[in-house]
């Protein structure tokens, strides 16, 4: 049976940040380009009007700059989730962008919260914790990857700053712990080949009964003669000898 490979490639790893990065570009295009202003979309905490910022704020951006410092982490962060957790990976973005917009209605100041930050410190935080909670190699590089890079953003889940969402920045960071625990058991191993397994008996292997104990290949019995009138018509036959080495 073909064992399925957990991490490989796919037309989605790199389509759908590549999509979700033009998105957020068209949006800021529109704006510009015939002079619309969708700030008013973003969070107003414990506002009913406010709400609508959980879906919208993370398309909307204040300028180029805050824009541009969004664009290349998301890229990154999401073509990660789709290469080594494809299986949860729209549930955690679509599940994570929803709780981190609700939880920074809930605990935001008065203001207008706007911009994909809060879906970047949800994913620097899955990728994390997930590859820590997995004690599975190539997670935990991945997490200390996401540490290396992105590190410095612990520093932006406190009030440095009175211009930058810190309570998206924080909510993202605790969505992302939060969905880490919850899909623990979903981690994407390489599968074991039979011979890796615990129960793994060599005496039933078909394969190693060829070999004796010091890994010699024992001889196989010679195959019974086939007379020509014991072959079908239209049938190939191949006969095979075995040869010892001139050096035994």
């Amino acid at each position: 049976m073909k064992q399925r490979e957990p991490f490989t490639f796919s037309t989605g790893v790199i389509a759908y940040p590549i999509l979700f990065v033009l998105i957020l570009w068209l949006v800021f295009w529109f704006e510009i380009r015939f002079g619309f202003d969708f700030n008013y979309f973003g969070i107003q905490p414990r506002t009913v009007k406010g709400l609508r910022g959980i879906l919208f704020s993370p398309f909307i951006h204040s300028d180029i700059k805050h824009l541009f410092h969004n664009t290349i982490p998301l890229f990154i962060l999401t073509m990660a989730l789709f290469f080594f957790y494809r299986t949860i990976s729209w549930k955690v973005l679509l599940v994570g962008l929803f709780l981190t917009g609700f939880f920074t209605w809930l605990i935001g100041r008065p203001a207008n919260h706007i911009g994909a930050s809060g879906v970047i410190y949800l994913l620097a935080s899955f990728l994390f914790f997930k590859g820590i909670f997995s004690k599975y190699y190539r997670l935990i590089a991945l997490s200390l990857i996401v540490v290396f890079l992105y590190g410095g953003m612990l520093w932006f889940i406190v009030p440095v700053d009175p211009k930058i969402s810190w309570e998206g920045h924080l909510s993202g960071l605790v969505v992302g712990l939060l969905l880490a625990f919850v899909f623990k058991q979903n981690i994407e191993i390489k599968p074991k080949y039979e011979w890796e397994k615990e129960d793994y008996d060599p005496q039933s292997d078909l394969f190693m009964s060829h070999f004796d104990e010091n890994g010699n290949f024992i001889e196989s019995l010679p195959e019974p003669e086939i007379s020509e009138e014991d072959i079908p018509e239209n049938k190939t036959v191949y006969r095979y000898f075995f040869k010892k080495s001139k050096e035994e």
